[in-house]
């Protein structure tokens, strides 16, 4: 569930934070996600943490915009229960199929379609200044520094969460965005799986190094020390996924053929 907060809305303090190991809370300037993990049919630590949120809010003089107030549900069981509705000061919330998450696109299927065809968009929309940009005569160093801070920080929004469960046909969308300003510029540019990789090792290696971190107990080196240990998955939607792309990445770099 997702909630805007007031204009001047602070950031709660630790005290605010969740009550329940199955409920995550997560703040962002005036924006306030609550996720939880509902199993066997049990929400109430999930609804005891929307009720908390709003009577802490209300304590401490804040207003929640019902009206922006989303919920997305998550579900891959064959046989799905329609969810109770979630009411939030008086009004009930809207239940959507997807919703913008710090500018990614999250869907209630876990697939990237909608969001990178946002990329792709952006992307091409900014081509146009730069094929301007070559009109003008601009020197090439220029043009790529142009394209590093306003094509590439768009294609790279997120790319260590979507890009390794993308399909072939998105990753061959992005693609083209790259070859296009390559010819625009006259040079060769980083692919979009260069660009993942090298991403996600270097968050990786922050996650591993950082022993408060959630996801450090998922990098678990061997006995021998050279590689970590991989990630057993069941579904093709959990291999895709950061931490065992991840430490795919990892051992492939480490391997003596690399």
């Amino acid at each position: 569930m997702s909630q805007p907060l007031g204009p001047s809305a602070p950031v709660p303090p630790k005290a605010a934070f969740t009550s329940h190991q199955s409920v995550k809370l997560l703040k962002f300037a005036d924006d306030t996600t609550l996720i939880g993990l509902i199993s066997g049919g049990d929400e109430s630590a999930y609804r005891w943490e929307s009720d908390h949120l709003v009577l802490w809010c209300s304590q401490n003089n804040l207003e929640l915009n019902a009206l922006k107030t989303v919920e997305m549900v998550v579900d891959f069981r064959r046989n799905r229960a329609p969810p109770s509705p979630i009411t939030l000061c008086d009004s009930p919330v809207t239940i959507v199929d997807s919703f913008c998450f710090l500018g990614s696109i999250i869907t209630q299927d876990l697939k990237w379609e909608l969001n990178i065809s946002s990329i792709t968009k952006k992307a091409q929309q900014r081509l146009f200044f730069l094929r301007q940009l070559k009109k003008l005569n601009l020197p090439k160093t220029m043009m790529v520094h142009f394209y590093m801070a306003i094509i590439k920080s768009i294609l790279c929004s997120s790319i260590t969460v979507w890009y390794a469960a993308a399909t072939a046909k998105d990753k061959g969308r992005l693609q083209r965005v790259i070859r296009s300003a390559e010819r625009v510029i006259g040079c060769n540019l980083p692919s979009l799986q260069d660009l993942f990789a090298s991403r996600s090792l270097k968050r990786a290696k922050k996650i591993a190094a950082d022993p408060s971190h959630p996801g450090h107990k998922l990098f678990v080196p061997l006995p021998s020390g050279r590689r970590l240990r991989s990630i057993r998955t069941t579904t093709s939607r959990h291999t895709n996924s950061f931490f065992p792309s991840a430490v795919g990445l990892i051992n492939r770099a480490r391997s003596p053929t690399a």
